[in-house]
């Protein structure tokens, strides 16, 4: 999908801050989060939601969801988190490439889905954070 922003992230066009990459999966942080550390992990093989996409796809995403949630909680100090999908306009889905998002929580933050708006920086700082984390 050669208009697809999340496409065009997996294929370097657009910048990301990226977290994980496998030949199936990319994982990278959300440029507007609702957490410190908001992950969208998503599949490279395009499909518009989660039962458009293939079986293989949908394994392979939660498999990374599985792999990527503890990494991303020790190397953040987190203490829960959410995880959450929007299918459709009508669910809030804003990018049309299907995706998870993986919200970690901590102790003493109350939980909310307003989202933030961190710079550059701040950014690149939570994903080296990760990163090495998952070292």
């Amino acid at each position: 999908m050669n208009d697809c922003l999340f496409c065009k992230i997996i294929e370097g066009e657009i910048p990301s801050h990226k977290i994980y990459e496998d030949d199936k999966v990319f994982a990278f942080l959300d440029i507007s989060p609702v957490s410190k550390g908001h992950t969208l992990i998503i599949p490279k093989s395009h499909s518009e939601n989660l039962t458009q996409g293939t079986e293989e796809s949908a394994a392979d995403l939660f498999k990374t969801v599985h792999h990527l949630a503890p990494k991303i909680m020790t190397a953040l100090e987190a203490t829960a988190y959410n995880i959450g999908m929007n299918h459709g306009a009508d669910a809030g889905q804003l990018v049309f490439h299907t995706h998870v998002h993986f919200m970690p929580r901590y102790a003493g933050i109350p939980r909310t889905f307003e989202k933030q708006h961190p710079s550059q920086e701040e950014l690149a700082a939570v994903a080296e954070e990760i990163r090495q984390g998952m070292e």
